[in-house]
């Protein structure tokens, strides 16, 4: 088990135009070189745009798995690449399917936790161009993750990720996807879930509506 900070990217919001409009958004991140300040905030120099759906304590840092741009570079006809999607850290190693929600890990000179899946976002899509990608990173669950900061320090490109701790219940980021978003609504998973202490209010509170919704059919 093991992951790299392949890159390393921040960003500032800004406006932006296409067919639709005008929009403002932080997901065109840029490549950074050299040390950079981790704050409990995320990164010295990045900032998000929409502060009511992100910028919290438990989505300070963004990530995302190299090895998913070649999935995405072979699924549609356009090469996707590091920052692709927005994250502040690609990363080289694990996956979903092996990362577990609370695992900590020292990383240059900071500390910090696995949060809850990235949500899928409509900006992803919007910044791609690629109709239909929203659904399939759902479908597939190839969607990173966030990081909580829990001790500050400098990271840079090159660092490893080195996993310190991992709780008992081993419940792994492609879990918590499939809880939440899974197309099939699994009472026991999302039931599981709740109960991890590491997992975001955020994502908690999500699941709690999933489960009402069901009890109330």
């Amino acid at each position: 088990m093991s992951q790299t900070i392949h890159t390393l990217l921040i960003g500032q919001p800004q406006t932006h135009t296409d067919g639709k409009g005008e929009w403002r958004t932080a997901i065109y991140r840029s490549v950074v070189s050299g040390p950079v300040a981790l704050g409990l905030r995320g990164l010295e120099g990045d900032k998000v745009a929409d502060t009511k759906h992100h910028g919290s304590k438990d989505q300070a840092v963004c990530v995302h798995p190299l090895a998913h741009f070649e999935h995405w570079s072979n699924l549609y006809p356009v090469v996707l690449g590091p920052g692709a999607v927005g994250e502040n850290w690609t990363l080289t190693g694990d996956d979903e399917t092996v990362v577990c929600i609370g695992d900590i890990y020292a990383v240059g000179t900071a500390r910090v936790q696995v949060s809850q899946p990235r949500f899928p976002c409509s900006k992803q899509e919007r910044k791609l161009g690629i109709k239909g990608f929203l659904k399939a990173v759902m479908a597939t669950g190839k969607s990173g993750w966030y990081l909580r900061v829990l001790t500050t320090g400098t990271v840079e490109v090159g660092v490893m990720l080195a996993l310190e701790s991992r709780p008992a219940h081993g419940f792994t980021v492609d879990e918590a996807n499939q809880a939440l978003l899974g197309k099939e609504v699994d009472r026991a998973l999302i039931e599981c879930a709740l109960e991890i202490p590491e997992l975001s209010a955020v994502w908690k509170r999500g699941l709690r509506r999933r489960l009402t919704s069901i009890t109330e059919e």
